[in-house]
Formats: C-alpha cells, structure tokens, sequence
C-alpha cells in the first residue's frame, strides 16, 4: 500500500491498515528516540478480523521506519505483502504466537533495555510495581527462563505461555516484551515498563523497597481512566516526537 492508496479510492479496510502502519512506524521510532529500543526489537499491530500483523522487516533500520516499510504476515510467519526482497524479523513468533492466544491483545513490543533486564540477572530481587501507573503489571511481571532468540514457533508458543494472563514479561538476559490493546496503549506501557525497573533500582539504592500494597493498587485502579490516560500519554509523545522531528507532521496517528 502506498501514501498515494492509501488517500484515493481507499476502502474501510485498507484505510485502518494504513493508520495502524502509521502507527506502528510512530511507535518504533518514538521507541528509538526514548532510548528503550535500539538497532534490534520491533512492534507489532493486529490486523483486525485477519489472522495476521503489520510489523517491520528484519533489517530496516528502527531510526528510520516509514509505513511503506512495513510488513504484513501471517500468523505462521509468512510474508503477506511488503517490499520486495525484505524479510520478516528473526523473532516474528514472539508476537505472532502471543496474538494467537491472547485475543485481547492487539498490539506487542519487543525491546532490551539494560536497566530492566538487569532483575533477571540477580538472586531473590523480582521486578515489582513500585510506581502508581505500574499497577498495569500487578498480575504479576514473569520471567522467561529461555535467553535464546524467540526464532521459531514452537519457541515463540513457549514465551505465550510465560506470559499467560500478565500484560508483560522478561526474557532472562535478554529483553522485555510488551502486550496491550492498542499501538498507543505498547508505547505507554513500555515507556511507564521502564520507568518502574529504573525505580526500583533507584530505590533499592536507598533501602528497603516498598511495592505497592494490593489496597494501593484498587484505589489507584478505581481512579484511572485508561483510554483517557493512554490517549494523553500518546499524544504528549507524538508531539513530542514531531517537536524533535522524529514524526513527520502529516502522518496521522
């Protein structure tokens, strides 16, 4: 699909298809900017009604990612429709697995940050909602004890599994993965991800770490609009990301 397509003669479908390519490049490079996702990772949309996603190629650089670049493929792993000559990511069964079994997942996003790996790497010091907007994670944050590339299916089954019901899990000295409803809803869940890993280290510097309590983690819940919430987190960020000029101005997302 081109910018051309995708404004005449678009039907309902080819016109959602083209948002969520917006977005999902938005997300990524936004992602990149922030510091949480380097030369490795990716983001990934359901295509609703369809057993497939929008996702990058294998070697598209994250800093410069633009919808035209993106790929479609199936649940299986096969290219859909994409630029020629361009292949799917190694780990393209992280996501394609997860959205298999989890149907209230729309939208995944694989990253390694250091600083949140870091609570796969010592003794007794799991990673726990300490920060109020962390509250997303109080199912519980599991680890996937496997380090290797999530690169086939029956691997990509495996980390569905570690994931269950949670919203998002470690990959022992490898990365984090991200699940949630929306494209905005991944950037907000990985950047407040973040956030809380680091403090949590921080506090943990200070002495001892006090997670939230299952009364703090109601009473916040009960207060939080969540579409309100993301809708303005993604906003702050994609004017952001436009101010640096990291988004172009006429993408709409």
């Amino acid at each position: 699909m081109s910018v051309m397509t995708a404004k005449q003669g678009a039907t309902a479908d080819d016109a959602h298809e083209w948002k969520l390519r917006q977005q999902v490049a938005a997300c990524t490079l936004l992602l990149n900017d922030l510091g949480l996702l380097g030369y490795s990772g990716h983001v990934s949309a359901r295509l609703p009604g369809r057993d497939a996603i929008v996702i990058q190629s294998r070697d598209q650089p994250r800093a410069k990612l633009g919808p035209d670049d993106l790929l479609v493929c199936d649940f299986d792993g096969k290219l859909i429709a994409g630029p020629n000559g361009v292949k799917p990511p190694s780990e393209i069964f992280l996501h394609t697995e997860i959205l298999r079994a989890r149907r209230d997942v729309n939208a995944v996003a694989h990253f390694h940050h250091d600083r949140a790996t870091v609570f796969t790497m010592v003794e007794n010091l799991a990673l726990k909602p300490i920060k109020n907007h962390a509250v997303r994670w109080a199912n519980g944050i599991p680890v996937h004890a496997d380090p290797g590339h999530v690169n086939t299916p029956a691997r990509g089954r495996a980390l569905a599994a570690t994931l269950g019901s949670a919203n998002a899990l470690l990959i022992r000295a490898h990365g984090q993965v991200i699940a949630a409803e929306s494209v905005p809803a991944v950037l907000v869940d990985s950047v407040n991800f973040v956030e809380n890993a680091e403090a949590m280290i921080l506090a943990s510097q200070l002495g001892r770490v006090l997670p939230l309590t299952a009364t703090e983690i109601a009473d916040f819940r009960a207060s939080l609009d969540r579409n309100h919430f993301v809708g303005k987190a993604w906003s702050y960020y994609v004017t952001l990301g436009r101010g640096r000029g990291v988004l172009p101005e006429d993408w709409e997302i």
